[in-house]
């Protein structure tokens, strides 16, 4: 029988597990649970994951390092209940060949339906239109309107949210060009884009939504010469990391009035208390919303329950990482 040892603590468990996911999980085995509240430490860690040959991770869990890996010789497969595994996959997992998967996908649903959100209440004006209609206007504002029809949209970065964003503005009349370096123009097509350069990209697109990896190579990509390409009345929206874009450059650009940006995600986080991101009129500032918050983690519990069933069953994972790739992946 497997053993599956579920590590965050309980407090971060319910957040993200019903009770039906632990009863679904334990179909396929005995599930040994963390029963300690905060975030486990590495000692805690090494008490759960004993004998296991499914271990359950999540935001707040320590690295997967020699020593938790020798308490447990039998470990196959770690399931990372967040994002990025960059926090938890050590050199010991790649070398023993243990198979990790993330729940990325699942997150990335709750990214694209906010960069979807935030490209239609942006084209829409809204956020002028709000702060005017409260002030006792009606009409201002109105000629600045524009529909989610005829426009271009950019996509940057075409891993699972950039995907999955594609694939919602593909029930829209829009142009959708992506940027992604190792994206090829067959796959590009097959998703329903036009794969084009970055500097096209940003002449083009009436909204730009950045949802590539955060890694050195796309360090502050978004900077005072990328921005002076977008086109006057663009959007900008990050729901990606805070570390791709130069805020000092982006505050510059605002302060013109060209565009309006949406930033879910800054670096760091939160902004200081007088960062001018939080003055702006055409910045639109949210507390990094995007990929799962409240009732939107038990997706997150779902996904992870399936991920054990494919394995169990011997099917590919959805979410498995290619671990020779951590490089290039968010």
């Amino acid at each position: 029988m497997n053993l599956i040892a579920m590590l965050p603590g309980t407090n971060m468990r319910r957040q993200i597990f019903r009770d039906e996911h632990l009863e679904q999980l334990s179909q396929w085995g005995t599930v040994r649970l963390n029963e300690r509240d905060d975030n486990p430490d590495k000692a805690q860690v090494m008490e759960t994951i004993r004998g296991a040959r499914i271990a359950i991770t999540s935001w707040g869990c320590p690295p997967i390092d020699r020593d938790v890996l020798d308490c447990a010789p039998e470990l196959q497969l770690i399931v990372h209940a967040a994002g990025t595994v960059k926090g938890i996959v050590t050199p010991d997992v790649i070398e023993r060949g243990i198979r990790v998967s993330s729940a990325n996908d699942a997150l990335g649903i709750g990214v694209a339906e906010t960069a979807l959100g935030l490209t239609i209440a942006s084209l829409k004006n809204i956020w002028e239109l709000a702060s005017n209609t409260r002030q006792g206007k009606w009409s201002e504002g109105k000629s600045r309107v524009r529909e989610l029809y005829e426009v271009t949209i950019g996509v940057v970065g075409a891993g699972r949210a950039g995907r999955h964003f594609i694939r919602l503005l593909r029930n829209f009349d829009v142009r959708i060009v992506v940027y992604d370096p190792y994206l090829d123009e067959q796959e590009a097509v097959s998703l329903g884009a036009e794969k084009v350069e970055l500097e096209r990209l940003l002449r083009e697109s009436d909204v730009v939504s950045i949802h590539a990896p955060s890694i050195p190579s796309t360090y502050r990509m978004f900077n005072r010469e990328t921005f002076a390409l977008m086109k006057d009345d663009a959007v900008l929206i990050n729901t990606a990391r805070g570390s791709l874009i130069d805020e000092d450059d982006l505050v510059n650009e605002l302060r013109k009035g060209r565009f309006i940006a949406c930033i879910d995600v800054t670096d760091p986080e939160p902004p200081r208390p007088d960062h001018p991101f939080r003055e702006l009129p055409n910045c639109i500032l949210i507390p990094h919303i995007a990929g799962a918050v409240n009732n939107g983690k038990y997706r997150i519990g779902k996904y992870v329950v399936e991920e054990v069933r494919r394995f169990v069953a011997g099917q590919p994972m959805d979410g498995e990482v290619n671990l020779g790739k951590l490089h290039i992946i968010a």
